[in-house]
């Protein structure tokens, strides 16, 4: 494993569990320290003490509990990061959540509220700290929000609001690469399909039963691995992205093709 983040800081948002998780190890695993948000402690510790565990990691990881909705919260956590390591040098707004599925006349008004908090404001709120934090600093840095095959490169019946919340994220990731690279701030997405994470369990679903429904779903006949999606996001934050702005990396196994 190289050590390519080495001496960096990087904030990785949603990092209590599945692609959060993987990406914040895989910083950690490459020299980042790393700090590690979300709502619920209890699964940011583990986070941390799988950090701990994983053999060859040379950065630091520390938990910050933070509700990406609220604009005090985000301000306070790019604050903490800043004030523990020294720089922002990269973040990762992974925070997110799916609701309300169903056509979309029956999308109740609570579950769309809760997307748009969420999965955009969250997104939003959560650049707008981090700009201010990398703008003010040698080098800058790097942002990669986490949005989804589902929205601007994929519609499927049944979910309009999920849809609608991660296609904005796509589109305001695109704004904000191009408002901003003359800050020294570089922009990018990640637009995940399936994953091996429980989000892409279908009610009651084992990952078996998944393995099966995917090879007839998906063109490389799987899921990606939590590992492959990271793998994208630390390229988008790395120096060998250097010029890739503004981008929506798909990594959904050919299914938005």
């Amino acid at each position: 494993m190289t050590a390519r983040f080495s001496g960096k800081t990087a904030l990785v948002t949603g990092a209590g569990s599945g692609l959060g998780r993987a990406v914040a190890l895989a910083f950690a695993a490459q020299g980042a320290n790393v700090v590690v948000a979300g709502r619920g402690r209890a699964t940011l510790d583990e986070t941390v003490a799988q950090a701990a565990r994983q053999a060859g990691a040379g950065g630091t990881v520390v938990a910050v509990t933070a509700d990406v909705s609220r604009s005090e919260d985000v301000r306070a956590l790019v604050r903490e990061s800043v004030e523990r390591f020294g720089s922002l040098d990269v973040a990762v707004n992974n925070a997110g959540v799916f609701r309300g599925g169903g056509p979309v006349a029956e999308l109740s008004e609570e579950d769309w509220r809760t997307l748009l908090d969420v999965n955009v404001t969250g997104v939003l709120l959560s650049m707008q700290a981090e700009i201010d934090a990398m703008r003010s600093q040698e080098g800058g840095g790097a942002i990669v929000n986490v949005s989804s095959n589902l929205g601007a490169h994929l519609r499927v019946p049944g979910v309009a609001g999920y849809v609608a919340s991660k296609a904005a994220v796509s589109a305001l990731t695109r704004a904000a690469a191009v408002d901003h690279i003359q800050d020294g701030v570089r922009i990018n997405a990640v637009s995940p399909g399936p994953a091996a994470t429980a989000m892409s369990l279908l009610p009651g679903e084992s990952d078996a039963e998944r393995a099966v429904r995917m090879k007839g779903e998906s063109p490389l006949g799987r899921v990606s691995t939590t590992a492959e999606v990271a793998a994208a996001v630390l390229y988008l934050a790395s120096a060998d992205a250097a010029s890739v702005v503004g981008t929506d990396l798909v990594v959904d196994g050919g299914a938005s093709a």
